[in-house]
């Protein structure tokens, strides 16, 4: 059996914050991640400036391609409004293999099917034990199904489903897009392009708002694609899209019982406006290490609900 002080269970941004701080405290953690990584993830790859200053990291010091948006066209109701900014694009694969090596903790390929708590620890599949047990597995994570689904209930209307597809596409457009509230979608969809010659598009909204309109994601979608096709954004692409759902922050509940955490998407911390989930992976990750290393209690109030004030004002984040 492996033992260890701190599990944490998922590798993604918020897991991987997770374990680097504590591992600078000099705590012993393992990681255990279902897939090897670099891995494939379904998202944007938005990255907020404060998620740089969260780490300690200069982006200059980023050592794949980082895209640099310092304009974004938002259209509201059919109105363009071109915006300055801050903000960066990354390739989601790159990023969270980059991050989990910069935590410097152990990683296995494990995937958790049973917790049970015994003796003050956490057993995990009765292969793995801790003292601590951090839940940072993404929506479906198995520490939330397992300990907190019942504390921490997700309300459906929190839900947003989403497409998206990232591909190699050298595009003569370099700023970013964002429509909101497009043929009455209750979300927004994305032209996001990226340093190395990529290009991500993608569209998600509240799941029960449009099926009260009687619309899917895969409708709006269509509708979205034919936009870019007709303003000569995007042309002749033949469209493979990936789907996910995940949801935004809504606290029902606590993000710690006993000494299991959950954070990140497992915890359900999206930004309410643009369903923004790295940077509140990353900050909450930090501050369950934060509680388990006993310098401050755990405070989802510290992570930020929205994402537009960032947006529209990208200087204000200063670290905390």
């Amino acid at each position: 059996m492996v033992e260890c002080e701190v599990l944490i269970v998922g590798g993604g941004p918020a897991g991987s914050s997770c374990a680097r701080e504590l591992m600078k405290a000099g705590m012993d953690v393992c990681i255990l991640e279902k897939e090897p990584f670099p891995r494939s993830k379904p998202c944007a790859g938005w990255i907020t400036p404060e998620v740089f200053t969260d780490l300690g990291v200069d982006p200059a010091d980023y050592p794949y391609p980082l895209g640099a948006l310092n304009r974004l066209n938002i259209h509201i109701f059919g109105v363009r409004l071109p915006l300055p900014t801050r903000q960066y694009s990354v390739r989601r694969y790159e990023f969270d293999a980059w991050l989990i090596n910069l935590s410097a903790a152990p990683v296995r390929t494990h995937r958790v099917r049973t917790i049970r708590f015994l003796d003050s620890h956490y057993l995990i599949d009765d292969a793995y034990r801790c003292r601590y047990l951090v839940g940072a597995g993404g929506t479906c994570c198995p520490v939330y199904e397992s300990l907190f689904s019942a504390l921490r209930p997700r309300d459906g209307e929190s839900r947003i489903v989403a497409l998206y597809e990232e591909f190699p596409c050298e595009t003569p457009h370099r700023e970013g897009s964002l429509w909101f509230f497009d043929h009455g979608l209750p979300g927004y969809a994305w032209f996001l392009p990226k340093a190395g010659g990529y290009l991500n598009v993608g569209i998600g909204g509240k799941h029960l708002g449009m099926k009260r309109k009687g619309r899917t994601i895969r409708s709006h979608w269509e509708a979205f694609t034919r936009k870019l096709e007709e303003g000569f954004l995007l042309t002749g692409h033949p469209y493979s899209p990936r789907g996910h759902w995940y949801y935004i922050r809504n606290d029902t509940g606590p993000t710690r019982l006993g000494n299991a955490f959950v954070i990140g998407d497992a915890a359900g911390l999206a930004t309410r406006d643009m369903g923004e989930g790295i940077g509140p992976a990353v900050r909450s990750g930090i501050l369950a290490a934060r509680e388990i290393i006993g310098k401050r209690p755990t405070a989802t109030r510290g992570i930020s609900r929205f994402s537009l004030p960032g947006i529209l004002l990208p200087d204000r984040g200063r670290p905390w």
